[in-house]
């Protein structure tokens, strides 16, 4: 498992490299365009980059002992005047988990929302995050509906 989370980080951090190569720096009201790290709770990896002047795409990688989610969120930043690096955002996505118990496994499949705080620290090449990000799950072998446990805390490098 240790090998496949690294063989994840150093594709990620290549993909993200490359795609800021290629498309070059976005004018954006951000003050990076893509940044690359982990969230903490449950534990992810996070790739987030800006496709327009404040808007956001945000891949995670959940690992935990009983499997994995996938997450794929879309993010409308917003300014918050009185503190410069310090934005809001809003946004929809989607996930799409597997995972196993001592019951058997399963997978799930469904809609998420994310609200949060995003800081860039200022001369430094470092984001940090907090967020909510609640869901509703399509397609679980143990129920449908509400969940409101996934977010977290995110430190990030930036490009």
């Amino acid at each position: 498992m240790r090998k496949f989370i690294l063989l994840s980080v150093v594709v990620i951090l290549f993909t993200a490299t490359k795609v800021t190569a290629q498309n070059g720096d976005y004018n954006t009201s951000s003050s990076y365009t893509t940044a690359v790290g982990v969230k903490f709770y449950p534990g992810a990896i996070s790739v987030k980059h800006f496709v327009g002047d404040n808007k956001a795409v945000e891949g995670l990688a959940y690992f935990w002992n009983r499997g994995f989610r996938v997450t794929g969120l879309y993010e409308i930043h917003g300014d918050i005047n009185d503190v410069a690096g310090l934005k809001w955002y809003i946004g929809p996505g989607a996930h799409v988990g597997f995972y196993s118990s001592k019951y058997g496994g399963g997978s799930s499949i469904g809609v998420d929302g994310v609200l949060g705080l995003d800081y860039k620290i200022e001369g430094a090449p470092i984001n940090l995050s907090l967020d909510w990000q609640p869901s509703f799950e399509f397609a679980n072998n143990y129920g449908n509906g509400f969940t409101g446990g996934w977010g977290g805390f995110g430190v990030r490098y930036t490009f």
